[in-house]
């Protein structure tokens, strides 16, 4: 048997966790739309076997319900292409779904494919699809990675037609970063497909197969940078004009016309935003071709992502008007203001009549007791509402600050109301691109003080920056409410924890800090943080941003250093 060796993987850390979300790679067969992945790209030499050549390595024989390393049991193939195949797969140890690529120990690429898998595994970026195990054993290589079953591929998501403005840029904007961070650990992808970009419900874009499905068949490029920088570029091109920005048909979409060469997004499709029309065109650049006002390209992800973030920022759609539902009519909105029925008229309701007035000498006194006791209510009525005045006469004299009204100041500003506020999700907030452990964000609003989120262990403290700025998480509310103040619970009680509460826009992972609006801020040296303001501010989503950090000795999970989590957080109208 075959030495195993095995891609570091914490697999301790997230034991029970589901998943996000993602199909398995597609299988491509087709040359001309392989060739076309990435532009400048070229196969490795492997023995006279090429990507779409008719004779191809032969693949392993394997069939449902095979299992690796007493682990991982097959269950469908969905990739057999070129001696490897990959697989929907089931992690019986942990209780989740993965996928798995697999080819044979003597393939010629596949020490090539274990050095890229290992490699991407050590990145751990979570704007990626983790490799989790690279082996070889049994005269077999095989890598697995996270299966995400709820993401939608981006091929998907062009079938039912462009993008707009705002979810185009937050795909250039995501993925530009990604890749940029990516490369900084000298790592590329090299086969950059609408099929190797998920998105999941959050509105988080995730990138699948990293320098792995490149090495798999065989793709190589002289210059990775500006490969993968016209990869993104053409997936920005597509997600504006459901258009793949070359001659022929791909992955689902139909090519430019032939002969005319590269056109801008804007001339191809009406309506298109014309700053993201000339970003894709800067990243696309080749043979001469620029953008309508001569920027100069963009060759690498880096300055894809700085031109991205010079943009004005682009606000989602304002949502469509839905008119009120028609109430039914009562015979409290009679008169000439309701809406006619729309059926027949119906005949107006009889009216009762008074009784004929009592001519008796009885009538005449009960007449006059009762005009008595309308002139005694009527003088009661007048006198409690001079009361009422003389009260509210007081009350504005100077020196009186008490509001009329409860939930306005007297300064005209929403006041505070105590009400407990409900979060509907949370995502963590990584502007830098280096996550802490984003799937336990939802153990800070569970309800359960004994499960908590947590940073990694900092070396240098209590204050994080220069090295980081700070580590967060942003909360989505079921709507726009006013927050007033927010209480946090937390891990690790030392000299000191600094909190600040941001408005943002969206549940986004790397929204520029400068861009939001800042709530409160609080420095606390226990375990309980509580942040409040004078002037609530409303919004849908909240950022809690930790700058310093306690000392804290080592625990199970982390060595002693600077370090913090958050076990509840609670916010406040």
């Amino acid at each position: 048997m075959a030495e195993r060796s095995t891609a570091a993987v914490d697999v301790a850390d997230n034991s029970g966790d589901e998943p996000l979300a993602a199909k398995a790679d597609e299988a491509t067969t087709d040359g001309t739309a392989e060739a076309q992945d990435t532009t400048g790209t070229k196969p490795q030499d492997t023995g006279g076997e090429h990507i779409g050549s008719e004779a191809t390595l032969p693949t392993p024989d394997l069939h449902s319900g095979h299992k690796l390393a007493r682990r991982y049991r097959l269950e469908e193939c969905v990739t057999r292409l070129d001696g490897f195949s990959s697989w929907r797969a089931v992690d019986e140890k942990l209780r989740r779904a993965v996928g798995v690529h697999l080819l044979p120990a003597d393939h010629p690429r596949a020490r090539s494919v274990l050095a890229a898998a290992r490699s991407s595994a050590l990145l751990g970026d979570p704007r990626f699809v983790q490799v989790l195990d690279a082996v070889e054993e049994d005269d077999l290589v095989y890598v697995v990675h996270e299966w995400l079953p709820d993401a939608t591929e981006l091929t998907s998501l062009l079938a039912s037609g462009p993008m707009d403005a705002h979810d185009a840029y937050q795909l250039v904007s995501q993925i530009s970063q990604a890749m940029a961070a990516a490369h900084r650990e000298g790592l590329a992808h090299l086969r950059l497909t609408p099929g190797a970009v998920l998105r999941s419900s959050t509105g988080q874009y995730r990138i699948r197969g990293l320098a792995v499905n490149a090495a798999l068949r065989g793709i190589t490029a002289d210059s990775p940078q500006r490969a993968d920088t016209e990869a993104i570029g053409a997936l920005l091109y597509a997600a504006l004009t459901q258009r793949w920005p070359y001659e022929s048909d791909a992955y689902g979409l139909a090519g430019l016309p032939k002969g005319v060469g590269l056109i801008a997004p804007d001339q191809v499709r009406a309506g298109v935003h014309r700053g993201l029309s000339e970003l894709a065109m800067r990243a696309l650049a080749n043979d001469g071709a620029t953008a309508s006002r001569q920027e100069q390209p963009c060759t690498t992800p880096d300055e894809l992502a700085k031109a991205v973030a010079a943009m004005p920022r682009i606000r989602p759609p304002e949502p469509a008007f839905t008119a009120p539902p028609e109430y039914q009519r009562t015979t409290y909105q009679q008169g000439s203001y309701g809406r006619p029925p729309a059926g027949p008229v119906a005949a107006p309701p009889t009216i009762a009549m008074p009784p004929a007035p009592l001519q008796s000498r009885t009538g005449k006194v009960l007449k006059w007791a009762v005009s008595a006791l309308l002139i005694a209510a009527l003088g009661l009525g007048s006198w409690q509402l001079a009361e009422a005045i003389l009260d509210h006469t007081k009350g504005s004299e100077p020196g009186d600050s008490t509001p009329t009204d409860p939930k306005i100041g007297d300064d005209g500003k929403k006041a505070p109301t105590g009400q407990l506020l409900t979060v509907k999700d949370a995502v963590e907030y990584f502007p830098d691109g280096k996550a802490q452990h984003p799937d336990d964000v939802h153990l800070t609003y569970d309800g359960d003080s004994a499960t908590y989120w947590r940073s990694k262990s900092f070396i240098d403290g209590p204050k994080l920056a220069p090295f980081k700025q700070g580590v967060g998480i942003v909360y989505e509310l079921n709507s726009a409410q006013f927050i007033s103040s927010a209480s946090i619970r937390l891990q690790f009680g030392g000299d000191h924890t600094t909190a600040s509460l941001y408005a943002t826009d969206s549940l986004n992972s790397s929204t520029p800090l400068t861009s939001m609006k800042k709530i409160a801020t609080t420095e606390t040296a226990g375990t309980e943080a509580k942040l409040q303001t004078k002037n609530p501010v409303k919004t849908r989503f909240v950022l809690v941003w930790l700058t310093d950090m306690p000392n804290s000795p080592a625990d199970r999970y982390s060595g002693a250093g600077y370090k913090q989590g958050i076990a509840d957080v609670k916010f406040m109208g």
